[in-house]
């Protein structure tokens, strides 16, 4: 993890020597001597297997993998300093804080601590799933606390929880933590040595052609990259991407994006059609009505959700609305189990079927449905700076559509 093996001094220190251009002026800037400002860049150097300044008499320059390393710093720092502002702002009750340049102290080590206490929501367990003791943990949490003077961490009858400070910190932490990973695998894939990983939350539609026609072209060309591929509620998927938990959303966008930070790019409209299984009683009508639909159960997702809102639409202006018999999920592999073994209805695209249909095994009815057109793309965040290769699979799954 990179969070364990990039230091934020060392991160600081190669930072101002890449802007000053002089070792001597950064280690005043930054309370160093000159030795241990040069430890820390050989050390940074040493982990990232690349020159990343070139040493001349008149002073240091950075290389073009220090230029990318450097931007990434920058970014990254800027996030903790973002983060620990806000955090300053979200305090409770507004007391006037002393020291408001605390995020210049901060140890990855604490932020790491801060993280893993905000995820598993106890001491004991997030020292074992992050691989510390429980007293080591929980002195890097204290530390934090008392450097910011904000309290961050308030004990309950159910575990830990964190201050609105805490989680503003801890959001603004992870988006360090993931420019930083992407600045790394940048680095070690000019040295030969590719480790880049994307990580891609997916909604139903996606799941189905799109994607899997991406990923398998992306890895024929780079078979060593690490695809992850998460699949959730859009809120939990949305939450992560603005953590920096996710490079990337596909789905059904939203249209206007939920949050400023956020950006929506369409790759193509698609319309819903009623499907069930292909022998069911209704697969051969030429001639369908919405009261006719309503006879069967229906499979469909949750409330809040473009799909379920077309459904209730649907079935709005119909008095047998509280008879009709529905299954909630969005699951494909559920929806289709279901689908085969009754004459229960769901509301799916084409695209989402496709391989079921050139089977033989689903239909879409003959009935046309108003105004379900929905915008299908890419979300992200809206200062997110892909790598080459988080580039290359977004021009992959442009071209798979």
């Amino acid at each position: 993890m990179v969070e364990s093996s990039l230091n934020l001094r060392h991160l600081r220190a190669f930072y101002e020597v890449g802007a000053i251009g002089k070792l001597s002026h950064a280690a005043e800037a930054i309370h160093l001597s000159g030795p241990a400002v040069t430890q820390a860049i050989a050390k940074l150097e040493q982990l990232a297997k690349q020159k990343l300044f070139f040493r001349r008499p008149s002073g240091m320059f950075l290389t073009d993998a220090g230029k990318l390393f450097h931007n990434r710093t920058k970014r990254a720092l800027a996030f903790i300093e973002t983060g620990a502002r806000r955090a300053y702002s979200e305090r409770q009750p507004k007391t006037p804080v002393n020291d408001k340049s605390f995020y210049q102290r901060i140890t990855s080590t604490q932020l790491r601590a801060l993280i893993a206490i905000e995820r598993y929501g106890s001491y004991s367990r997030a020292a074992r799933e992050i691989g510390t003791s429980q007293p080591s943990l929980h002195r890097s949490a204290r530390d934090l606390e008392r450097a910011s003077g904000l309290e961050l961490f308030i004990k309950t009858p159910r575990g830990i929880e964190l201050s609105n400070s805490a989680y503003v910190l801890a959001r603004y932490s992870r988006l360090a933590f993931s420019e930083l990973r992407q600045g790394l695998h940048e680095l070690l894939a000019m040295g030969g040595t590719d480790t880049s990983s994307i990580i891609i939350g997916t909604l139903p539609l996606a799941k189905s052609m799109i994607l899997p026609t991406a990923i398998n072209n992306i890895t024929r060309e780079n078979p060593k990259l690490t695809i992850k591929v998460i699949d959730g509620p859009y809120l939990d998927l949305l939450k992560a991407l603005r953590h920096g938990e996710l490079d990337l959303i596909i789905g059904a966008l939203r249209n206007p994006a939920p949050y400023e930070d956020v950006l929506e790019e369409k790759l193509f409209d698609e319309d819903l059609s009623v499907v069930a299984r292909k022998d069911h009683p209704l697969a051969k009508s030429k001639q369908i009505s919405p009261k006719e639909l309503l006879k069967f159960p229906w499979v469909v997702p949750r409330p809040g959700t473009p799909t379920r809102n077309h459904f209730d639409k649907l079935i709005a202006k119909s008095n047998d609305i509280g008879n009709v018999q529905i299954v909630e999920s969005s699951s494909l592999i559920f929806i289709r189990g279901l689908l085969l073994g009754s004459d229960r209805l769901t509301l799916l695209s084409r695209h989402q079927i496709q391989s079921e249909i050139i089977q033989d095994v689903f239909c879409c009815l003959n009935i046309t449905l108003k105004d379900t057109e929905r915008p299908i793309g890419l979300t992200t965040r809206r200062d997110w700076q892909p790598t080459s290769i988080q580039k290359s699979i977004i021009n992959l799954l442009k071209a798979a559509v």
